[in-house]
């Protein structure tokens, strides 16, 4: 069995561990203070979320220097709001961006992660600065043995390198850790590595009306429906 197998389970945040939708609107509504009655917040994050992906992928391609999140997040905001026509002033864009670090987790996470930590070594694996890891992490008294970004390693998921500062830090080889996210290509990386792998369905990280990608698939070797019933497939 694979749960014999396993020792340590690496855990991507935004979005798999937490809600980045519900609580990102929820941020963009408060500091709004009922100025855009019209705005649909909803539409502002998933923009904002394809921005920063848009970002990195060209950071990737032009084998650019470290960037912070914080400041991928902070100026693709400015974009966003012109295009949706949303005016907020700098004081308020900067806490809008504060968001990402309060980020509150899905109601399964704090008890899934309570049940595999008795048997595995947990730890996150994201693409967020440390610094906003360990905020969320401490806000939403997440049990992490260890916390790994992609800061550490100086490039973003899915390059290789990320995974295996990972296992390295770790101690074990990839086929003792289990990658966990709610994205295919993050799994499907750490997977040609030699990671073993497991795909937990979101189907609100954007929202109501967004087109989240929760279809199971065998390439991976754990499909869950969330934390709790990962737990369960792995024997907690």
């Amino acid at each position: 069995m694979i749960a014999r197998v396993v020792k340590a389970l690496l855990f991507d945040v935004q979005g798999t561990a937490t809600d980045f939708h519900s609580t990102v609107c929820a941020e963009a509504r408060r500091i709004s203070a009922g100025r855009h009655p019209g705005a649909d917040w909803p539409e502002l994050v998933r923009r904002w979320r394809a921005a920063y992906f848009a970002t990195l992928d060209v950071a990737e391609r032009r084998g650019t220097s470290w960037v912070p999140v914080h400041s991928v997040y902070r100026r693709a905001l400015d974009r966003v709001l012109d295009q949706l026509g949303i005016r907020f002033s700098d004081s308020e864009k900067d806490d809008l961006t504060l968001a990402w670090r309060r980020l509150t987790p899905w109601p399964d996470v704090v008890p899934g992660l309570t049940r595999l930590k008795g048997a595995y070594t947990l730890a996150t694996l994201s693409n967020a600065d440390v610094s906003a890891v360990v905020e969320i992490s401490k806000r939403a008294g997440l049990p992490w043995d260890a916390i790994f970004t992609a800061e550490m390693a100086g490039v973003f998921k899915p390059d290789p390198a990320i995974y295996r500062m990972a296992a390295t830090y770790l101690g074990f080889d990839a086929g003792e850790i289990m990658m966990v996210a709610s994205h295919k290509y993050d799994i499907s990386a750490a997977g040609r590595l030699g990671f073993r792998t497991a795909f937990v369905a979101r189907p609100l990280e954007f929202g109501a009306g967004g087109e989240a990608d929760v279809t199971y698939s065998d390439e991976f070797d754990v499909n869950a429906s969330d934390f709790l019933d990962l737990a369960g497939q792995l024997g907690c």
